[in-house]
């Protein structure tokens, strides 16, 4: 399952034809004999869901897909295969991360924040850097999402602080796209802390993280959504000085 497959018409009748596919799949595999196999059905099955669920306007699917995710940690387990419990742990993550900006309170965003912080503990940086570092962005994509939701900071100032653990793997001459993505994710955590808090350094911070990521950003659609973050680091910053 390409998890990049691009969003059009076709790619959602792939999807679905997947997910059909999957889920007989599961009828015909014997568990007991075959848990990997079984598991791993499971796994593609929620990455399926996750992935239409995300482009859809609903929340259906993304429930399917928690349900997906969890059924394949059953025989994902930690002790028998850490890696793929991890990548498992990590794409509930992303299915709860997504859940929770759609539903109200905080409930999905915080189990988000458990799962990927599981995965965490496989996807360490000596095992898996770049692993480790995705697991980071994905946690801080979450935290700030929650730290949105309440009133303090403590959330907010996790999430830079995990995004900047990384940024210290996903280096610019690595993986230049994914480290002007996780500046401007760095950026729009800063900016939420600044018009939080009283002086201008978060607000600062923000403007270097997002003149950071245009340094790498080059399509048009990507441009556009940082230059405007960044419009509004550099307005905020003004009215503070004046």
């Amino acid at each position: 399952m390409d998890e990049k497959a691009k969003n059009t018409p076709e790619s959602a009748v792939f999807l679905n034809t997947a997910i059909e596919y999957y889920n007989r799949a599961l009828f015909t595999i014997d568990r007991t004999a075959h848990p990997e196999s079984w598991a791993t059905t499971q796994y593609n099955l929620g990455l399926a869901l996750k992935i239409l669920g995300e482009r859809e306007s609903g929340t259906e699917r993304l429930k399917e897909a928690v349900k997906a995710c969890h059924a394949a940690l059953e025989e994902y387990t930690r002790e028998r295969a850490p890696l793929d419990w991890a990548m498992t742990q990590n794409n509930l993550g992303i299915a709860l991360k997504i859940l929770g900006e759609r539903e109200s309170g905080t409930k999905r965003l915080e189990e988000a924040v458990a799962a990927y912080r599981a995965a965490l503990e496989e996807y360490t940086r000596e095992r898996a850097p770049l692993d480790w570092a995705m697991a980071q962005n994905n946690l801080g994509i979450a935290l700030k999402a929650l730290g949105e939701r309440e009133s303090g900071a403590e959330h907010l100032e996790e999430a830079a602080v995990v995004y900047r653990a990384a940024l210290e793997e996903r280096t610019r001459e690595r993986v230049p796209l994914d480290w002007a993505k996780t500046q401007n994710n760095l950026g729009t955590a800063l900016l939420a802390l600044g018009k939080r808090k009283n002086g201008t350094k978060h607000l600062e911070e923000a403007v270097a993280a997002y003149r950071a990521a245009l340094e790498v950003l080059s399509l048009p659609h990507e441009r556009q959504k940082v230059e405007t973050n960044l419009k509004e680091a550099l307005s905020l910053l003004k009215q503070r000085r004046s």
